[in-house]
Formats: C-alpha cells, structure tokens, sequence
C-alpha cells in the first residue's frame, strides 16, 4: 500500500524515477569507454574487465551521491553556506572582475563593428562563446584537477580532518587558522623539485617561484581555515577554493585602466569589513546548546 511522503521522505514518483535512472547509468556507464570517449576496444579480456570495473565503481559512487543528495535535505543555511562565503571571496577580486568585463566588452565592441551593428550573427556569439568555453573546459584534464579534484581533495584533508584534530588537541581557534596551512604548504613542496627538474633552471630561481606559491598557499590556507571553523562547512572553503583556482592571483592594476585598481581597492575594503559579519556562526547552524559555534571553541584567544 503507497504512502503519501512524509517529513523527511520522497514521493513514490521521485523514488521510482531515481532508481530507474539509477539502473540505466549503471549500465550505459559500461559502454562509455567506446561510445563517448572514443577509446579503441581493450587488446584483452583482462584489460575488458578492468574497464568494467572502473565504470561500476563510477557508477556506484555517483548512485551514492545523488542518493544522499535525495535524502538529505539541505537546509537553508548549506545554501548560504555556499552563497556567502563565494560572495565574500570574489570581493578580493573585484580588479580581476572589473578587467574581464572590461575586456569582454572591448572584444564584443570590436566584432559588432566588424558585423556592422546589431546583427544575428552579433548576438549569437555570447552564447556561441560560452557553449565552445564549457566544452574546452570539461574536455581538459587540467580544468577536472584545478577545479574539482584538487578543492575537494585538498578541503577534505586540510580543512575537514586537520582542524577538528588541532581543535581536540587543545590549539586555539586563531592558531589553528595559522596553523593548518603549514601542513597545507608542505604539501605543495613537491612543485620544487618538479619545477627544477622539468624546467632546468637554478635552484634559486626554483625557490624563488615555488616560494612565492608556497606563500599564497598559506594566506589561502588560512583563509580556508577561517571560513571552515567560523561557518562550520566544507563548502564553503571548497567553493572559495574553486574560485580561486579559477581566478588565479587577484589583479591590483592594469596599464590605462584605473578603474581596476580602484575596484581593487574598493572590494579589499568591503572584504575587511564583511569579513567577520557574514561569517558569523549564527547564520550557518541552529544549535542553542549555550554555544554558537558548531565545533564548541567560541574563544578567539
């Protein structure tokens, strides 16, 4: 006998289209290989069912996350879990913003003068324009590590298992943020030895190059450790994450273009000041248990 859905449930509908889309990637993930990334057929049959294993694991792990995704509501303060903190984030960026929009204006200033005013073929290329950038983008292997498995990996083990452990053990809020990037930059000290091998410079030029990633690193880091311990979400850092990766170092000034800096300067300021308001613990979780914070170190000592 149906129910109707209850809180906290789905509907029959909902339940019976998931697991038929559910069973139907799970078997069409199998021919992928072939079809879609038009890899040549396996030389062998252990090579065959390798493949098949690789594509049920996929589909296993992407049955488990659109599962979770079903079940699990997410509530109004994951959403501004992400919101804000992007929000936030792409404030230190208003110079690389301001540049871009600047640029994309200039380029389709130059090709509506070139189509001769407002034509079809004018108005076709923004969309035109995005679609080829998607297709190069999800196509580059480059993009799939800078944006998703590099934030994801990286938030997991930097943010979500490091600060909880340095929190336990007794370190202060504040050294914790100071903290965790260290580890986060050592990480990262491999880019040493692959820059000085692969590019065949000097050791101190290698230095110099991997020493200034190294230093963004910790002001990110830290960065990431203060969005994760005030808002008590993975997300946030992770999206701040990919933003950044996105972005690249924020532009302080362009030559001829004054409004850059002054939209650099104008989105810095309005970071400092909103730093702490939006992420206040009180708008990213409802416990009233005498303590604001989701982790219970409310102590900024």
């Amino acid at each position: 006998m149906e129910e109707d859905a209850g809180e906290g449930r789905v509907t029959n509908s909902v339940a019976l289209m998931s697991c038929t889309a559910m069973a139907l990637f799970y078997v069409a993930i199998l021919y992928s290989p072939t079809w879609i990334l038009r890899l040549p057929p396996p030389s062998s049959f252990k090579q065959f069912m390798i493949r098949r294993f690789i594509c049920a694991a996929i589909s296993s792990l992407a049955s488990m996350l659109f599962s979770a995704i079903i079940l699990i509501p997410m509530r109004s303060w994951e959403w501004q879990a992400m919101v804000f903190p992007l929000s936030l984030t792409s404030l230190m960026y208003a110079g690389s913003l301001v540049l871009k929009s600047m640029l994309i204006m200039s380029s389709w200033k130059e090709y509506r003068n070139q189509c001769g005013g407002m034509t079809i073929d004018y108005v076709k290329i923004g969309p035109q324009n995005i679609l080829n950038w998607v297709f190069s983008t999800t196509s580059s292997i480059l993009a799939w590590r800078n944006y998703v498995v590099a934030p994801f990996t990286e938030e997991l083990v930097f943010r979500a298992c490091m600060i909880p452990l340095l929190l336990c053990g007794g370190f202060k809020t504040n050294s914790v943020i100071f903290l965790c990037p260290i580890f986060f930059s050592l990480a990262h000290l491999n880019h040493l030895l692959d820059f000085y091998s692969q590019q065949n410079c000097s050791l101190l030029k290698a230095f110099m190059v991997v020493g200034l990633q190294l230093g963004y690193t910790v002001i990110f880091g830290s960065y990431a450790s203060f969005l994760f311990i005030r808002t008590g979400h993975i997300v946030a850092p992770i999206v701040a994450h990919i933003f950044c990766n996105f972005m690249g170092l924020p532009v302080l000034f362009a030559r001829g273009k004054g409004m850059v800096s002054v939209a650099f300067v104008a989105g810095m300021v309005g970071f400092l000041w909103l730093l702490f308001p939006v992420t206040d613990p009180v708008l990213y979780n409802d416990r009233t248990d005498n303590c604001r914070c989701w982790h219970g170190y409310c102590t900024w000592a």
